[in-house]
């Protein structure tokens, strides 16, 4: 799973082939590390199509506020350079795939 920065954003989500999925999430947040197991688990899943990534919004704020992230965790889905797709809180490992799917 990549780990998203201010550094690597453009390149690694903005001009990924491939859909990605944007977890946000931080360190503190208990849902967050609840979801954990579920988008390791996704990641694994769909390696093959799509990519999975996570930006800690507590150390990556710049990206966070421009991202529009008011929630933890926040879910979204890139498909060349655009958002496609988004959901927040906990969700099922379905939730998140289906968005994938659709953005394939």
């Amino acid at each position: 799973m990549k780990i998203i920065t201010e550094a690597n954003f453009a390149s690694e989500v903005l001009g990924s082939k491939k859909p990605v999925l944007l977890d946000v999430w931080a360190p503190w947040c208990a849902p967050c590390r609840g979801m954990m197991p579920v988008v390791e688990a996704l990641a694994d899943e769909v390696k093959d199509w799509a990519d999975v990534a996570k930006l800690d919004a507590s150390t990556e704020e710049n990206l966070t506020q421009l991202l529009d992230v008011s929630c933890l965790p926040t879910f979204l889905v890139f498909k060349d350079g655009k958002v496609v797709g988004s959901t927040m809180g906990v969700v099922a490992k379905n939730t998140l795939l289906d968005l994938l799917k659709k953005a394939q």
